[in-house]
């Protein structure tokens, strides 16, 4: 009982020190002057969905491809077809980019592979009723999603 009780008293006694220390850190970190305070570095700002799937489309997923850009993924309900584009976050000189679409059974892929300034894409795979592999890749970053976005199963094909 000695030892337990010690062990309670100690650590009340950490405690009491771990919170005192946390209410007096606010005013220490007001007080450093703000050149010697971190500074977080700006983040590269987001890829936006840029339309070019056309009319009618929606973005339904998405997946950031590192510091690079985004994949996209987007839906038609009107046509039942989906489409991807991947866009880089800052365009520039033209790096290996890919934007690929496909589903497991019957085995169907539509890639757009090259060399790109701004985005790769856009492919279209009509897949209502089924689950969707999609993917996006910006100089060796790869980014996406296995089996997703799963339609009625009931869906006519």
């Amino acid at each position: 009982m000695i030892d337990i009780r010690r062990a309670v008293a100690i650590g009340a006694a950490v405690t009491a020190t771990a919170c005192a220390a946390v209410a007096l850190a606010p005013a220490a970190v007001a007080a450093e002057p703000a050149a010697q305070r971190a500074t977080a570095a700006p983040k590269a700002a987001a890829a936006q969905y840029n339309g070019v799937c056309g009319s009618g489309y929606a973005v339904v997923n998405s997946a950031q491809i590192g510091t690079k850009g985004t994949v996209f993924l987007t839906y038609n309900s009107a046509t039942g077809k989906n489409c991807v584009v991947t866009v880089r976050n800052k365009p520039g000189k033209a790096v290996h980019m890919t934007a690929s679409l496909g589903f497991a059974s019957p085995t169907t892929t539509v890639t757009d592979t090259g060399y790109f300034t701004t985005y790769a894409g856009p492919v279209y795979l009509d897949a209502r009723g089924l689950c969707v592999t999609w993917r996006g890749e910006i100089s060796g970053e790869v980014a996406g999603k296995n089996g997703t976005n799963c339609g009625s199963l009931a869906a006519n094909r």
